[in-house]
């Protein structure tokens, strides 16, 4: 008997069925968190991305019936698809693995990932409670491939305390958004003389997903094509990258971003107080409202959040989102492809939960819900639902695009390389890469 056997019929007699467990594996990222919530088995009592999925698989291991034991196989985020893809190729497979719907386009192609429209159909999986959002991550060319866990986007995140000093708030007190990139200069210098603070922090250092972020929000807002219909191809010499470019490095060159930041960094500047409004995305909401009940903090009683000012007349916003994928190889038996599917549909149910880290809901259900929306600041953000714009999935290798923008835009910033140049590298480092892709 093998190891893995005794092990599974041992959890078997543990949890009193009698007979072997079925083991599955859920390769992921979010963090390790097990001296906190390694024994915690109700998902209410957790916080955080990390706290709430390990809580979410304990719960489901200690109450399904089916005798199911899912082993979270927890992995760093960076390397975090070359070690899904080194694993596919040595045949170690995990049952279940978290991915981005960004990348999925591209595991699809490679045909390593299971359709899985039957199988939801199977444990009551309704694609059709699926947001607009992420049944476009999820749906290519008309099967589903993964379960969408949440949608994520690019916010604003305001210290209204700034706004206020500055004159930028309504007569009940909320932050005014600025609708034009020449509206935002503005607002950026009265912030910057009522307070003395840059109106932005962002990420510039160590970070190339950050400005891609923002730079493809800024496209999107003015109905911009960014790739071409077959994917292949990425056009920015266009009027509307130009004004994108060109709104950004005005920022950065007129003062009105922080300098030097890092991811941590850039979220540090904000609950400290040294920046008006900071550019990331949901998943952090849940610390600045812990941070803004502080009677000392400087975001006391004045803490908003909202999708990415629409600067340019469309509503539209970058967003991805994560997603459940069942790898080929994964499931050896129909046993261990039911457990998995089991376990879909616990996280499927439990989409809430999920939700509470800041993430918005995949599940259409929770969105209109009366539960969700009593969510601090939710119905600020819940049209990102519907507004959120992916890059499409025929488009390969888009980490890797990502971080070609990202560095061509920090090129600019940080040495000053020019617009027409920074254009010019964007499209022939990115068309090189998808025309190598096969």
């Amino acid at each position: 008997m093998t190891t893995r056997s005794l092990l599974a019929l041992c959890l078997g007699a543990a949890l009193g069925t009698g007979h072997a467990a079925t083991e599955i594996t859920l390769a992921r990222f979010f963090g390790a968190c097990e001296a906190d919530y390694g024994k915690v088995t109700d998902v209410s009592k957790a916080t955080g991305e990390c706290g709430t999925i390990t809580s979410l698989v304990n719960q489901y291991n200690a109450t399904n019936k089916e005798g199911v034991v899912v082993k979270a196989e927890v992995a760093e985020w960076g390397p975090y698809y070359d070690q899904l893809t080194s694993r596919i190729v040595a045949h170690n497979v995990p049952t279940i693995a978290v991915m981005h719907q960004s990348v999925l386009g591209d595991f699809v192609s490679r045909k390593l990932v299971e359709p899985l429209d039957d199988g939801f159909k199977s444990v009551g999986i309704n694609t059709a409670d699926f947001t607009p959002h992420a049944k476009r991550g999820v749906v290519i060319g008309g099967k589903t491939y993964a379960l969408p866990f949440d949608t994520w986007s690019w916010l604003w995140h305001i210290n209204v305390n700034y706004f206020k000093k500055a004159g930028l708030t309504t007569p009940d007190g909320q932050p005014i958004l600025p609708k034009s990139p020449d509206e935002l200069l503005a607002q950026a210098k009265k912030i910057k003389d009522a307070t003395g603070k840059p109106y932005f922090s962002w990420t510039t250092a160590n970070e190339t997903a950050a400005p891609t972020r923002t730079f493809l929000t800024l496209m999107y807002q003015q109905n911009a094509q960014v790739f071409g219909a077959d994917g292949r191809k990425i056009s920015v010499h266009t009027p509307a990258a130009t004004n994108a470019l060109t709104l950004m490095n005005k920022l950065w060159t007129e003062g009105y971003i922080k300098k030097g930041l890092d991811y941590g960094a850039t979220q540090q500047a904000f609950t400290s107080g040294d920046v008006a409004v900071d550019v990331v995305g949901n998943w952090t909401i849940n610390d600045f409202l812990v941070a803004a009940a502080k009677a000392d903090s400087p975001l006391h009683d004045g803490y908003d959040v909202v999708p990415f000012a629409n600067l340019y007349g469309k509503k539209a916003i970058f967003a991805d989102g994560h997603s459940w994928v069942l790898i080929k190889g994964g499931t050896h038996n129909d046993a261990e492809k039911k457990a998995a599917l089991s376990f879909l549909k616990f996280l499927w149910d439990h989409d809430y939960d999920w939700s509470r880290t800041g993430h918005l809901p995949a599940n259409n259900k929770v969105v209109q819900s009366a539960q969700y929306q009593g969510l601090p600041y939710r119905k600020n953000i819940l049209e990102i639902t519907q507004i959120g714009v992916t890059t499409p999935s025929n488009v390969p290798r888009q980490r890797a695009i990502e971080a070609i923008i990202g560095e061509e835009i920090s090129s600019m910033m940080l040495s000053g390389k020019a617009i027409p140049a920074v254009e010019d590298a964007i499209e022939s480092r990115v068309n090189t890469l998808l025309a190598s892709v096969h």
